[in-house]
């Protein structure tokens, strides 16, 4: 494992650089992270499966995007179109480094992000791989601001969505949940829509209590519409918490197991 900066538009961006065991690199992974807490709280469970994938023989490359972690920057000065170009950044400097057939991962919001970012490039990908992805922003940014509305009620403070939304709509940044949240970064979010990845296969990963649970009803018409425009699209349903959202930070090794062995079949 190799750790570093990279030089990005705005500043440094941190990255952690997984290289494959062996002699040879089978696929060369970019990881693209969700937004604000629910990166801190899925670190372990990211870094373990990079762990695993680096056993298999690809290399991992995670990024801390600008304004995350440990890049530069804070939260506030986040920019969706500044998160795509430091994309662009680090996959040219894992094909650098790993020279092979790019793998996209993204993880909840982050697939909203690789999405685009695979949209914006000449060649197709070898594969997506998506995590619990998020299928609507504007949902989401609705269940980020709540985090606000709930602090805020436990302080005799009342909030609606509307007021928010319209304090962002007025160029105004927001504190939620320890981030502020800049107002051109909210409305990107807001107009992102889960688009079928430019990749030659789509390996979807949803967690639910039981393994045995359906998709949601929203991801399986997704999921299908994909498949009639031609997506080869493959989806699984492990069982497990919600690792990126609960209170102590947590392992969910069905995800783990399921990942790697969709891997192993893609080589």
């Amino acid at each position: 494992m190799e750790a570093g900066f990279l030089e990005g538009k705005a500043g440094p961006v941190f990255h952690v650089l997984h290289r494959p065991d062996g002699p040879s690199v089978r696929g060369a992974i970019l990881f693209v992270p969700p937004l604000a807490e629910e990166l801190n709280k899925s670190r372990r469970m990211v870094n373990l499966q990079a762990r695993r994938m680096a056993q298999a023989g690809y290399a991992v490359l995670i990024p801390d995007l600008y304004g995350c972690g440990d890049s530069g920057g804070d939260f506030g000065d986040a920019d969706w179109d500044l998160w795509l170009d430091d994309l662009a950044r680090c996959s040219d400097h894992l094909e650098a480094c790993c020279p092979a057939p790019l793998v996209v991962w993204g993880l909840r919001a982050g697939c909203l992000l690789a999405g685009d970012f695979l949209a914006a490039r000449a060649e197709q990908a070898a594969a997506a791989i998506y995590w619990s992805p998020v299928t609507n922003g504007e949902q989401h940014l609705t269940q980020f601001l709540r985090l606000r509305m709930a602090a805020g009620m436990m302080g005799g403070q009342k909030e609606g969505t509307a007021q928010l939304r319209a304090q962002l709509g007025a160029g105004e940044p927001l504190e939620v949940a320890g981030y502020t949240l800049a107002p051109g970064l909210a409305t990107r979010l807001a107009a992102a829509r889960l688009q079928q990845p430019q990749a030659d296969a789509i390996e979807w990963f949803d967690v639910a209590a039981q393994d045995t649970a359906a998709l949601p009803p929203a991801s399986e018409r997704l999921i299908e519409r994909w498949r009639e425009q031609g997506g080869a699209v493959t989806a699984t349903v492990v069982g497990g918490d919600a690792f990126w959202s609960t209170q102590d930070i947590i392992e969910v090794p069905q995800l783990l197991e399921a990942t790697t062995q969709r891997l192993e079949s893609l080589a």
